[in-house]
């Protein structure tokens, strides 16, 4: 079982968003054939928690704007590893420190990775941006 083409697309928003914040090592894993909860982890970190909760923001913003609502939210407070679950996808955006201690990427090495344009999906995310705010002129 692969991802669906919606969990992709979701996922593609959530790694442009984080990656527009300067997030480290952006990764989107395929999780599907391991878990039926969800399609894809996105993982992302950053080197501080203001930095992590910034990302935070701005992928909840990103997804807002693409139509999407967490599910749930866990760790926002600490800022050291943050989870928003939209349920086909969940999204963890950890401190550096976490990240190398609970090795996620690790944990799920033998999930394929979906390749995702950072560049493509960052801008696409701006240009979400540019119409919402056109639109209330």
């Amino acid at each position: 079982m692969t991802a669906t083409p919606e969990a992709v697309r979701m996922a593609t928003v959530a790694a442009g968003a984080a990656s527009n914040k300067l997030a480290d090592d952006v990764v989107v894993i395929d999780v599907s054939a391991q878990l039926v909860i969800t399609d894809c982890f996105v993982i992302a970190s950053a080197s501080n928690e203001r930095q992590v909760n910034a990302i935070v923001d701005e992928v909840e913003e990103k997804m807002r704007l693409a139509g999407y609502k967490p599910a749930r939210r866990e760790g926002t407070r600490e800022g050291r590893w943050t989870l928003l679950d939209y349920v086909d996808i969940v999204v963890h955006i950890q401190h550096q420190d976490e990240r190398d201690f609970y090795a996620l990427d690790r944990l799920w090495k033998d999930c394929p990775l979906v390749p995702v344009d950072l560049e493509d999906s960052a801008d696409s995310a701006g240009e979400a941006d540019e119409s919402v705010s056109g639109d209330a002129s």
